[in-house]
């Protein structure tokens, strides 16, 4: 049985892709931002922490990274209610995004900081730098511009996982396409759409890492 494209009727709803594709990349930057901030005082505090911070950081690490992201975003938009605490979808995706980011981006920037030659550190002792100036002025810099594809990479896969929001009811991009699909039942051209979007997002953010890279690392080349 062949099967006929029909994307007309599909790309008439244009203004909806958009507008699920502009909250995709809100939810995105959002929790990037927000798990990067997690990430840079979880590797801090493992690396450099006394050891209850540490054992803390680990169990944050191994809890997150061990179990589902659509597991997370459950408990924070199902369960937390059940103790009081009532997010929107937006917001739930957002923070358990953040969260589940920021554990994964823990262990990158922490293997950028501890692949910081010892001799580095020494300097910096030498100096007189304090340990907080020395985690910023002599570690911070060189650990980021060794991890920093691999955190590129990271948020690329958090654009994407930002999809799984859609099963909290958050209007992103995939979301929006289920909306469309039941309205049209042409499931193949509204994923097609879909897909064709996501690609063009993670090129945008493919292109924009590579350009900061280059600005903010100049100084190495």
């Amino acid at each position: 049985m062949g099967y006929t494209f029909h994307f007309g009727a599909i790309l008439a709803q244009w203004p909806l892709f958009l507008r699920g594709a502009a909250l995709t990349i809100e939810l995105s930057v959002a929790s990037m931002v927000c798990g990067l901030v997690i990430a840079l005082f979880g590797a801090i505090g493992r690396t450099f922490g006394p050891a209850p911070v540490r054992a803390i950081v680990a169990a944050y690490v191994e809890v997150i990274r061990n179990t589902p992201l659509l597991v997370q975003l459950y408990l924070i938009y199902f369960a937390l209610p059940a103790i009081g605490v009532k997010l929107a979808s937006d917001a739930a995706a957002i923070v358990a995004l953040s969260i589940n980011l920021g554990a994964y981006a823990t262990e990158i920037l922490r293997a950028g900081i501890e692949a910081v030659p010892r001799g580095q550190v020494e300097a910096g002792l030498s100096l007189g730098l304090s340990r907080l100036g020395i985690i910023r002025h002599v570690i911070l810099a060189p650990a980021l511009h060794a991890v920093y594809p691999a955190l590129g990479s990271q948020f690329v896969l958090q654009l994407l996982g930002s999809s799984l929001a859609s099963a909290i009811a958050a209007e992103e991009l995939t979301a929006i396409s289920n909306n469309i699909m039941m309205e049209t039942f042409r499931n193949f051209e509204v994923f097609l759409v879909a897909g064709a979007l996501y690609l063009i997002m993670v090129a945008i953010v493919q292109l924009l890492f590579g350009t900061t890279n280059r600005v903010l690392f100049r100084w190495t080349v």
